[in-house]
């Protein structure tokens, strides 16, 4: 048995390195034209060879070059570029809806007054001028005028720090008797100022014109956002001078007092201002009187 086994070994060997001769012939003359002597172990190995210089040419060919995009399945390099801006733009519009709910929830609150009393933040201006003026200083006459000038020009700043930014002063809309207070104790996120109607209402401040419709409860309604993300709501107007979009300037007219809406008892305008989604008290910002 074990020469039996050695005896086929011997014989594969043989058969792989058994020579044989290759040749071309004219069919016509039977002449030779080519001739090559290999063994069944050379075609193996030729072949072999060949199919790796084949597989590592056409990989190099595929990703080296653009073909690889024409392979089915496999996302172009514009395509990728295009999916990473996609995820860009993406996550910007996320940010942005963010801001617009934000902000749709501030001008919601400005028409409706629902503000729960624990989140207003406790802001009073005057309290602040007052504890300057309590201050005893030694000044001359100069530094008393200089003094008084900058407490009426704080009296109607609306931010309580300086830093980098600047003054930011409110302009009447209007001169009239205060006939309801703000009292967020009663929602009343508000001043109510008695004017003889069709009276001229002005702008507070700089702005545009987001709002400018008429509501069953309040009737023509003109809603302004200013700088500092400062929102003014002109309610129960007469009828308004602006559309919405409308930039409007410090002082324009942009309506006319009224009696419009089911909510109102005369004429008179209803007043109120917000930031950032907030409810402030326009008699500490605005002299009406």
């Amino acid at each position: 048995m074990a020469k039996s086994n050695h005896k086929d070994k011997k014989s594969l060997r043989a058969r792989f390195l058994a020579k044989y001769r290759f040749v071309v012939l004219n069919e016509n003359t039977f002449e030779e034209i080519l001739s090559y002597k290999l063994s069944r172990l050379n075609v193996f190995m030729i072949v072999s060879i060949s199919a790796i210089i084949l597989i590592g040419a056409t990989y190099m060919i595929i990703a080296l070059t653009p073909l690889k995009e024409y392979i089915p399945g496999y996302d172009s390099t514009a395509m990728r570029r295009q999916a990473i801006n996609n995820t860009y733009v993406i996550d910007s519009l996320q940010q942005q809806l963010l801001l617009n709910r934000r902000y749709i929830s501030s001008i919601t609150n400005a028409l409706t007054g629902n503000v729960d009393l624990e989140d207003i933040p406790s802001r009073n201006v005057q309290s602040d001028i007052d504890l300057i003026e309590e201050l005893d200083f030694s000044t001359n006459q100069q530094d008393s005028i200089l003094r008084a000038e900058v407490a009426q020009e704080d009296r109607f700043n609306l931010f309580e720090t300086a830093g980098t930014e600047s003054n930011f002063t409110l302009f009447p809309p209007l001169t009239g008797v205060i006939t309801q207070g703000y009292d967020p104790s009663e929602n009343h996120f508000a001043v109510d100022i008695g004017v003889p109607e069709k009276t001229p209402i002005k702008a507070v401040s700089d702005g545009t014109v987001i709002l400018a419709e008429w509501t069953t409860e309040t009737g023509y309604v003109v809603i302004i956002k200013h700088e500092q993300n400062l929102i003014s709501v002109y309610k129960h107007n007469e009828s308004l001078a602006v559309n919405q979009g409308d930039l409007v300037v410090s002082g324009e007219v942009i309506g006319f007092a009224g009696s419009t809406g089911i909510l109102s008892t005369g004429p008179h305008l209803h007043l109120e201002l917000w930031s950032d989604g907030y409810p402030i008290n326009p008699t500490e910002l605005i002299e009406f009187e």
